[in-house]
C-alpha cells in the first residue's frame, strides 16, 4: 500500500511539473521563447506517456508554431503546420479552416511555386497571442 501510494504520488509530482511547465512565466523573457518552450514541453509530455492523442490540441500547437515562426520571421508551409500539430493531416487541415474561420491565420499561395501553400498567424491571430504571453485578457 505504501509503494503504490509513492507511486501515485510521483506520478502527481510529474502532471504539475508538466501543468507548471506550460504556464506562462510572468516578466521579460521573449514571447516566442515562451512559446517554443511551451510546444517543446507539450512534445516532451506526449513522448513520456506514450501517445499524441492524451493530450490533442492541434490549434493551440499549431498557434504556438505559427507564433514563433512569426516572431522569427519564418514561412511554414501548410505540410509543416500539419506536421507541427501532431495529428492526422486530414485532422490537422480541418482545424487550419477552422482557425481560418475564426480570422486567427491566413493562408497563401507561393507565388514561386504555385503547388505550395504557407500558413500564417493573421494580425488578430498575432494580436491574441502577444495578449496570451504578456498575460492580457480574461482572468483565470
Amino acid at each position: 500500500m505504501t509503494s503504490e501510494l509513492a507511486r501515485m504520488a510521483a506520478e502527481l509530482n510529474e502532471l504539475a511539473e508538466l501543468r507548471d511547465a506550460e504556464k506562462v512565466p510572468d516578466g521579460g523573457s521573449d514571447p516566442a521563447e515562451q512559446a517554443q518552450a511551451i510546444y517543446r514541453n507539450r512534445r516532451r509530455r506526449s513522448h513520456i506517456f506514450g501517445s499524441e492523442d492524451l493530450f490533442g490540441e492541434p490549434a493551440w500547437d499549431m498557434l504556438l508554431d505559427l507564433y514563433v515562426a512569426e516572431k522569427k520571421q519564418k514561412r511554414i508551409a501548410v505540410t509543416s503546420a500539419c506536421i507541427g500539430a501532431a495529428v492526422p493531416p486530414t485532422t490537422a487541415l480541418r482545424w487550419i479552416r477552422i482557425l481560418e474561420d475564426k480570422k486567427l491565420v491566413i493562408r497563401e499561395v507561393d507565388k514561386e511555386d504555385a503547388r505550395r501553400t504557407f500558413v500564417r498567424l493573421s494580425p488578430l491571430g498575432c494580436e491574441r497571442m502577444d495578449a496570451y504571453f504578456a498575460g492580457r485578457g480574461a482572468p483565470l
